[in-house]
């Protein structure tokens, strides 16, 4: 096989993992799932295994496997801990792997988000990222109060339209202080420079907001956005990551060629094993305690992590730029993706036996982005 273009890795984060029965696997551990300690543990083995970066599911509901609210299931997991929170405590135990939490713009102000992240990136020392996801759901609006969501294709093009003007207005916030805004001079008294924090300004549909923030630049000038493909959601806010859910190399070619982002990662949810019939049975088994599947629409792979190493280096050739691996069960498969996925690509050459880069963007090779408003003043 040619050796093929270096490529990216992420992990997606999801209680005990992706299957609904994960926390019953033999190896799960429920009973930390609401520990920090437990978090921690994943997000080194993800920095040991060089991994680009990790993702934490969030949402403002309970999980459910039903498509439209709850159920009244007891025998899956419920619950879980804020994503922001969960990537703030583990960014200081941490050295290299990125951050990239998941916050829901739907009933969340722009405000709130822009300087949670912020300080995420500031905390991690530039390796924070934000996977936007929307709310259209009754039951989780029912949690605030605010508005009554509508039904149907436009009330879904309102979600995306509020979304694109969520994470513009988190951008600018984000520019509204200058690099060099903080000038700390005992000597003369001035902490900042008041010229070089810029008012905002936005007025759209959704959103009025003057700024300017009241956290500093974060370190890497904007941390990159992620957002799913499914619903156009990732290209019409501008996403720096998009995760689409190709079942095969064709499905592949056509999220690419959807629409133009830096980076598009494909979903794989996985279970692994160094024997193959292990692999599958371990996966039979669950869809066994659970009688549902797995619960995403992602593709799901049951093997080793050479036949893995395989399938990923063809989706790489379709043109994906990196993979979303969603282990099946935490931690078992995870381990398997550093421990045994990882040595597998290395020795195609097709990833990183070092990291090369101290921050997210540099991981994903994005350029720092200048300041929209160097070249202006505010009084």
């Amino acid at each position: 096989m040619s050796r093929p273009l270096p490529l990216h890795l992420a992990v997606g984060l999801n209680g005990a993992g992706w299957h609904p029965a994960a926390w019953r696997a033999p190896t799960a551990r429920p009973a930390d799932l609401f520990t920090a300690g437990y978090w921690l543990d994943l997000v080194r083995e993800a920095e040991r295994g060089l991994l680009d970066l990790v993702t934490i599911e969030d949402a403002l509901g309970l999980q459910s496997s039903r498509d439209g609210g709850p159920d009244e299931r007891t025998d899956q997991v419920r619950g879980r801990l804020d994503a922001v929170l969960i990537a703030a405590r583990t960014a200081p135990l941490t050295r290299r792997v990125g951050l990239m939490p998941t916050a829901t713009v739907t009933h969340t102000e722009p405000f709130h988000i822009a300087k949670a992240i912020a300080t995420l990136d500031h905390v991690s020392g530039g390796r924070a990222g934000w996977q936007v996801q929307v709310s259209g759901l009754p039951h989780e609006a029912a949690h605030f109060g605010r508005r009554v969501l509508g039904t149907g294709p436009q009330a879904a093009q309102d979600l995306r339209g509020e979304a694109a003007d969520h994470v513009e207005v988190v951008r600018r916030l984000w520019d509204s202080w200058e690099d060099n805004a903080e000038i700390r001079d005992v000597a003369t008294g001035r902490f900042i420079d008041r010229d070089k924090l810029h008012y905002v300004d936005f007025t759209g549909r959704w959103f009025s907001v003057k700024g300017p923030s009241i956290t500093p630049r974060p370190p890497q000038g904007r941390p990159p956005v992620g957002a799913p493909a499914p619903g156009g959601l990732a290209y019409g806010v501008g996403a720096d990551v998009v995760f689409a859910a190709p079942h095969d190399a064709d499905d592949v070619r056509d999220v690419v060629g959807a629409g133009r982002a830096p980076h598009v990662f494909g979903d794989l949810l996985v279970v692994l094993d160094e024997d193959a019939r292990t692999a599958r049975d371990h996966r039979q088994r669950l869809d066994d305690l659970d009688g549902s599947g797995h619960g995403t629409s992602a593709a799901s792979f049951a093997g080793t992590p050479s036949q893995l190493a395989d399938q990923i280096l063809q989706w790489r050739a379709a043109g994906l730029t990196g993979i979303r691996l969603l282990p099946a069960r935490l931690p078992a498969d995870l381990r398997a993706i550093t421990r045994g996925l990882v040595p597998e690509l290395q020795a195609y050459g097709a990833f990183r036996r070092q990291y090369e880069a101290t921050t997210l963007r540099g991981h994903l090779g994005l350029a720092r982005p200048a300041n929209r408003y160097a070249e202006d003043s505010v009084a």
